[in-house]
């Protein structure tokens, strides 16, 4: 815990970086600049990195006057904070008439104190699977090239290992050419959403484009199974998952995934199949959960359904789809969580948060994912129309309120293997 508030940073626009020593730093929730409180600064996690917010200034808190102004001295300056890690405020700063959307990452609000970087965010999952520090790329390539070679002709492979693992550094696929853990399995081109921040399509009209090329055929049954099962067969604490952020909604090809995974439990018992998707097809969902799909997670901005259908902009599918496709899932006893875009001044308003209790407990939601929102903050509040967020209360104190109120929820920032779903507060430090 700090004992003084941090600086502002900012920066002079050649990658340099400096500390303001006359604004102490602050965080936005919204539309709106606030004070953060000393308690929730953390140190910048290792794998965390710094941007530069070009046609940008900061805001921070005059440390003379009191008030606020804004930093003139260059743009402003967030954080990307790695994975397992939850921002709990957004950079603060004011745009520009001229300023440029800012690409689809997260922008948590950074500051600088006795030498340290510092940024408002807590540890929400001990897991370690995408920790920086646990990558050796010479063992990536190794593993790519094994692969490779003892997969020839299974386009999957090759999709994972020449996009995902080696352009992309994909923490999931590299893990996967380590021989550990979480496996990737991409299988839709197609999409039924047409999400604003979509990380794997944009139009060619709009201002941001997408970070990644998005998977280009159908893979089929034998191409799925060949790989995924020795995977099952030998990483420690196995676990495979259709959907992902390279594809399109894998329920679109629920007949290829369940012949999958039926063929898979014909090999192997072992691990857990796990499908991340907009739950837009309960029907699929539960064909999936008879052939022996574990666990599902299902992503959402929003438990509203308002604020869901003005982001996600769905094709034949409704909101309530999804939460009946969590409600399938726990009708056969599997694990269901949702993939939670943490936006600081909407995920935190008094509506979602009533929203969100409704949502666990009509579904029985066994987790939240609580996932920083990978997106201009700006471009995505006025692509929504959202001028007022209403009252908000806090991220950290939303989490709080719901680990105060549904003690058996678990929070975290990973799908977890069958072991950790047994005994989920295990500790897996040893990975």
């Amino acid at each position: 815990m700090l004992d003084t508030s941090p600086y502002i940073l900012y920066s002079d626009g050649d990658g340099n970086i400096f500390e303001d020593t006359t604004l102490y730093a602050v965080g936005r929730m919204g539309w709106d600049a606030v004070p953060v409180p000393e308690d929730e600064w953390i140190e910048l996690p290792e794998g965390g990195s710094l941007y530069e917010l070009p046609g940008r200034k900061g805001i921070g808190i005059d440390i003379e006057t009191g008030g606020m102004r804004l930093c003139e001295k260059g743009w402003a300056v967030a954080a990307f904070i790695p994975p397992a890690h939850t921002g709990l405020y957004i950079a603060a700063y004011e745009t520009q008439a001229d300023a440029p959307t800012l690409p689809l990452f997260c922008y948590t609000a950074a500051s600088w104190l006795n030498d340290k970087f510092y940024v408002p965010a807590v540890r929400i999952e001990q897991d370690i699977r995408q920790e920086s520090a646990g990558f050796d790329d010479a063992k990536v390539q190794i593993g790519v090239k094994d692969m490779l070679a003892h997969y020839p002709q299974n386009r999957l492979v090759q999709h994972l290992a020449n996009n995902c693992a080696l352009t992309y550094h994909c923490p999931a696929a590299r893990n996967y050419f380590m021989g550990r853990w979480e496996c990737p399995v991409p299988s839709s081109p197609a999409c039924n959403a047409n999400c604003i921040g979509c990380i794997s399509f944009q139009p060619e009209e709009e201002t941001i484009v997408s970070t990644q090329d998005r998977l280009q055929f159908k893979p089929t049954a034998e191409e799925i199974v060949e790989f995924t099962v020795p995977h099952l067969e030998t990483a420690p604490y196995p676990i495979i998952s259709f959907g992902q952020g390279c594809e399109g909604e894998p329920l679109l090809m629920w007949e290829t995934i369940k012949k999958s995974i039926i063929e898979i439990r014909k090999h192997t018992s072992k691990g857990s199949i796990n499908i991340n998707t907009n739950g837009s097809k309960p029907a699929a969902v539960e064909e999936l959960m008879k052939a022996g799909l574990n666990s599902i997670r299902v992503s959402t901005n929003s438990a509203r359904a308002d604020i869901y259908t003005k982001y996600y902009q769905p094709n034949n599918y409704r909101f309530e789809d999804i939460v009946e496709s969590l409600r399938v899932v726990d009708r056969y006893n599997g694990w269901s969580s949702i993939n939670y875009f943490v936006f600081p001044g909407m995920t935190d308003s008094i509506a979602e948060y009533e929203a969100l209790r409704e949502l666990i407990k009509t579904t029985n939601l066994k987790m939240i994912q609580w996932r920083n929102f990978n997106i201009d903050p700006d471009w995505y509040l006025g692509k929504m129309g959202i001028t007022d967020t209403g009252e908000c209360m806090g991220v950290g104190q939303l989490l709080e309120l719901i680990r105060e109120e549904f003690p058996a929820l678990k929070f975290g920032y990973f799908n977890p293997p069958s072991e950790r779903m047994k005994n989920f507060d295990a500790d897996f430090a040893h990975w």
